[in-house]
This record gives structure tokens, C-alpha cells and sequence, in this order.
């Protein structure tokens, strides 16, 4: 094949992957996100009321999901590993789903606390499944593109779901719910039918693909077999057990577990907070409006991820890629705190968001390069496993603390002490090791499918 030929083959591929796969796996996630964090938009719109439940109550209820997604998060992974993508993505997406609506009849704190708890189980192993899952299907060089394509849905989940669910919960007295239940209602059913549609819509592996072209799918194979062969034949290259213990993963972890701290910490409490613009500044807001003004940070972060994705897949993926924004973040939540206007806080709330959005999907490019098959799986699994222990702290931590100093000053400067964490591990990483800078080795075709 000529050279002006192969890259034709190429593009066209990677051009059908973009525009195939890509927005349904994020759809998936937008859905994934938006459940998980309804309690936040339930919370200050009378959830809180009508379950009396106290800041730290509604912090342990958002935060006690991560128990049971910690707890499932590699076993599941592995599993997705052994029976295939298609399958068990569907299966997560439907229990998930299932979960939620539940949420729409919830009466007590001790029932908020036990779905809350089994709603992460049914979650466990969704995001880094569906991280692993993408990276099958694209050579390293492509990797950054589609993963910060696939996690502009997190960003944009709050730009388009905080109005969605402000205009779900006005629709109050709806099937005789409260607003906030009419919003869980409204969130879950998504979820039961793209799971469904899952199952028949996605494929595990190039060769079922019948929406690639005989020459695509030829050079997709290819390209992928070979960076498997040479990850699998590199001296990096580790096992399951040793990547569980390996010093570079748990550096990522800890490095994951400042960022999505950063990450809950807002998503969980920044309705709340805007809630409490009134009393703080003298304003007043609808719930619309409120819902609005939570989205605003996250259009910018939405732009931010995509372009410097783009600039980490043009020159590669670098330490000062993830560093950087995090030295930003950790800089700009505490000083969110000495803002004289609801504007002047939301303008360096939107600095802290598209702080984490520019690194998150740059920082799971790292793991592939040293890592294959069911050893890459276990590792991610861990990673985001540390992660969701963040995901857990940020809810109770944050909770508990505003309740003990009747203020959001000290939740907000462990936040920022974790982010800078962030960001002198990555410096310490790459000084390390300085492989981190290069493309990541790919993740091996034979990772997804059943066996």
C-alpha cells in the first residue's frame, strides 16, 4: 500500500472510530456523571428539607457511593476484561440505571445511605472500562484526541444536566413527586435505555466492526498488534500482581486522588454554595438560574480540555501537561474564597474546573506506556479506585468540615493542599521517569475480548 494510500486508510479509520464510537461511549459516561452527581442538584432543592438532613449527612450520602465503587472497581474491570466490553459496559449501564430510579421514592436518611451505597456498586468499573475500551480501538499517537473527546462529556454533562435538572425539579407536583424526585425520575430512564441499546450498538474488537472497511480494519489490527508486541517485549513491561505494588502506579494514584478530590469537591457542594450566595452577597436566584450559574464554570473547562488535549497530542504528552494545571487548581479554589461577588467567585471557580478537565484526560495516557492486557486493567482499576477513595473524602470531608467551622474556608484549602500534592508528584514523576513524556505504548486488542 503507498504511502498517500496508508494514510487515507488511516484517517478514514480513525475519522469512523471519532465519529462511531466516540459520542456513544460519552453519551454513556454523560449519563454516568450526571447520576452520580443528581444528589447535588436533589440536595439545596428540597431533598435536604424533607429528609432533614444535616451538610455532613448530605456529605456522607454523596460520598458513601465510593464505598461500594471502591470496593467492586477492580473485580470488575478484570471481569470486563474476561467477558468484553459490549457486555458488561451494557450490564453496568442497565443495574446503574435500575439503582437510580429508586432514588425518585426514597424516604429516610438510612434509605438515601443505602442506595446511595448500591448505586456504586452497580456503577463499579463504568469509567476505567470505558477508558480501556477506547484505548483499544486506537493507536497511541491518537490516544489523547479520543480520550479528551470522551471526557468533554464530564464538563458537559454539567453545562447541559444543572439546567436540565433545575427544569426538572420545576416541574414540582409532577405524577404527585416533589420536583427533586421528578429530577431523578427524569435522569434514570436514560440510563436503563442506552444501556440496552449498548449491548446491541457496540463491538469489542476492530475485526466484529462492520462499519470499518476491509483496508481499516486491516490497518487498525496492524497497528495495534504491533504496539502490543513491542509493550509486551519492552523491559517495562509488568504483570497483574506486580503492577498492583509497581511505585509508578501508585504515584498515579496519588496523583488521580488530588485531582478528582478537586473534581468531587466542586461537582458535590457548588450548588450548595451558590445556594448560599443570598445570605453570603444579597442576592436572589430562581432554581433555573441557580442551575445556570452551576453550569458556567464548566463550558470553559469544556474548552479548555479540548484544546490542550490537542496540544498534548501534537507534542506529546508532557509532565508540564498535567503539572501545571494542577499547581493552577490548587492556587485558585482557596483564593475562590476571598471573591467580593458571586461573579468574582464563579470567574476563579471556573479557573479551578478548567484546571482539572485540561489534566484528567492527558493523565490517562500514562499508565498504557508500561502497561498491557489484564495487568493495564488492574492498574487503571486501582487508579481510579484511589480516585473514587478522593470521590468519597471530598463528599464527607468537605461536609463535615463546613458543618464543624460553620464555613467553607478550611474544606476549600484542603482542596488546594491536595492539588498541589498533585502537581509536585507529577514534577517528581517525570523527573523520574522520563518515559512519561512520551506517547503511550498501546493497550493490546486481546485486552476486550471474551475469552
Amino acid at each position: 500500500m503507498h504511502d498517500s494510500s496508508a494514510s487515507r486508510v488511516e484517517q478514514s479509520a480513525i475519522r469512523s472510530i471519532s465519529l462511531r464510537l466516540v459520542p456513544f461511549v460519552a453519551l454513556m459516561f454523560f449519563i454516568n456523571f450526571l447520576d452520580r452527581t443528581a444528589i447535588s442538584f436533589a440536595g439545596p432543592n428540597g431533598m435536604t428539607q424533607d429528609l432533614g438532613l444535616t451538610i455532613a449527612q448530605f456529605g456522607l450520602a454523596s460520598g458513601i457511593f465510593f464505598i461500594g465503587y471502591i470496593l467492586l472497581e477492580v473485580p470488575s474491570n478484570l471481569a470486563l476484561h474476561k467477558f468484553g466490553a459490549r457486555k458488561w459496559l451494557a450490564r453496568i449501564m442497565v443495574s446503574w440505571g435500575i439503582v437510580s430510579l429508586l432514588f425518585t421514592w426514597v424516604s429516610s436518611v438510612e434509605g438515601l445511605y443505602t442506595l446511595r451505597l448500591l448505586l456504586g456498586i452497580a456503577e463499579a468499573g463504568f469509567f476505567p472500562g470505558a477508558i480501556l475500551f477506547l484505548s483499544l480501538w486506537v493507536p497511541a499517537r491518537y490516544r489523547s484526541k479520543i480520550l479528551a473527546l470522551f471526557y468533554l462529556a464530564q464538563p458537559l454533562t454539567i453545562v447541559i444536566g444543572a439546567p436540565l435538572a433545575a427544569w426538572l425539579i420545576g416541574h414540582d407536583g409532577l405524577f404527585g413527586l416533589s420536583g427533586w424526585r421528578v429530577m431523578f425520575l427524569g435522569v434514570s430512564l436514560p440510563a436503563i435505555a442506552v444501556g440496552l441499546i449498548a449491548w446491541f450498538y457496540l463491538v469489542d474488537h476492530p475485526s466484529q466492526a462492520k462499519w470499518l472497511s476491509s483496508e481499516e480494519k486491516t490497518w487498525l489490527i496492524g497497528e495495534l498488534e504491533r504496539e502490543h508486541s513491542e509493550s509486551a517485549n519492552s523491559k517495562h513491561h509488568i504483570g497483574v500482581g506486580a503492577a498492583m505494588l509497581n511505585g509508578r502506579v501508585w504515584m498515579l494514584c496519588l496523583i488521580y486522588f488530588g485531582f478528582i478530590y478537586g473534581l468531587y469537591a466542586l461537582s458535590f457542594f457548588l450548588p450548595t454554595i451558590i445556594g448560599g450566595f443570598q445570605a453570603q452577597f444579597g442576592t436572589t436566584f430562581s432554581v433555573f438560574e441557580k442551575g445556570l450559574i452551576t453550569a458556567i464554570p464548566y463550558l470553559p473547562a469544556a474548552v479548555a480540555l479540548y484544546l490542550w488535549s490537542r496540544d498534548a497530542t501534537r507534542r506529546g504528552c508532557r509532565t508540564w501537561h498535567i503539572a501545571l494545571p494542577a499547581l493552577t487548581g490548587a492556587v485558585s479554589i482557596p483564593l475562590a474564597l476571598y471573591m467580593g461577588s458571586p461573579t468574582a467567585t464563579v470567574a476563579v471557580i471556573t479557573i479551578t474546573a478548567c484546571s482539572i478537565f485540561a489534566a484528567l484526560p492527558n493523565f490517562w495516557t500514562l499508565p498504557t506506556q508500561f502497561l498491557t492486557g489484564a495487568s493495564a486493567a488492574a492498574a487503571v482499576a486501582l487508579i481510579n479506585t484511589v480516585g473514587n477513595v478522593a470521590g468519597f473524602s471530598a463528599g464527607f470531608v468537605t461536609g463535615a468540615l463546613k458543618d464543624y467551622t460553620g464555613s467553607y474556608s478550611v474544606p476549600m484549602m484542603v482542596v488546594g493542599g491536595l492539588m498541589l500534592m498533585s502537581a509536585v508528584l507529577m514534577v517528581a514523576l517525570g523527573a523520574r521517569r522520563p518515559q512519561v513524556d512520551a506517547k503511550p505504548m498501546g493497550v493490546p486488542p486481546q485486552a476486550f475480548q471474551g475469552e
